[in-house]
């Protein structure tokens, strides 16, 4: 550009701050619960070695199946507050506010719409729309079911096992499915990602 209208040119300095990649290997729903009642929740783990910012992902959900293969009905149901910090190695309790005191003590944010067994739940990296969105981890599957009389997904071999049950991520699991729910979900005990627990039981909440 030319300065005081004569021949001078001079350039202006701009600082563009690099894109820092957002660090979620190591992140992923560590329980699940789909009991009586408002006896719901979802349990976050933080194995990335680092303290996360929950505000750079989110919950995407659909309810009762998914309006649209492969598209969210609700990116982004549920968000997280700028400096909601999960510290390394602990977790993260979404639940309803009227559940049973247990889960209540347990629990860091309310939610009242979780599920009831066909509801698809995903960690998503924030900034999801319904059809633009990177899945971390998945609870369900976005494709393959008829809302009208399906109750709930299989897990290890458990029919209808993410309905009126506890679901619980074995210990060897590192990360998340990346949207791969068949594969977490396994088709028996050995190859489950997942334990079945019997409806409401809670007694691995919160660790």
């Amino acid at each position: 550009a030319n300065g005081n209208g004569g021949d001078e040119v001079y350039t202006e300095a701009v600082t563009i701050s690099a894109v820092v990649p957002v660090d979620f290997e190591g992140l992923f729903f560590s329980e699940y619960a789909e009991g009586s009642s408002y006896n719901k929740y979802l349990e976050i783990y933080n194995g990335t070695g680092s303290d996360i910012d929950l505000s750079n992902f989110s919950i995407s959900s659909c309810s009762n199946g998914c309006d649209t293969e492969n598209e969210f009905d609700y990116p982004e149901n549920i968000t997280f507050e700028v400096g909601t910090i999960l510290l390394s190695e602990e977790v993260y309790v979404i639940y309803h506010q009227d559940a049973d005191e247990a889960i209540v003590a347990e629990g860091d944010q309310t939610f009242t719409y979780l599920g009831n067994g066909n509801d698809a739940f995903a960690i998503t990296l924030a900034g999801a729309t319904s059809d633009n969105y990177t899945i971390i981890d998945i609870i369900g599957d976005m494709t393959d079911f008829d809302p009208d009389d399906f109750l709930g997904w299989s897990v290890a071999g458990v029919e209808n096992g993410t309905k009126d049950h506890t679901l619980v991520r074995k210990s060897i699991v590192l990360e998340g499915n990346y949207g791969d729910w068949s594969s977490s979900a396994g088709s028996n005990e050995e190859d489950s990602e997942w334990i079945v627990l019997d409806n409401n039981t809670w007694d691995y909440l919160g660790s």
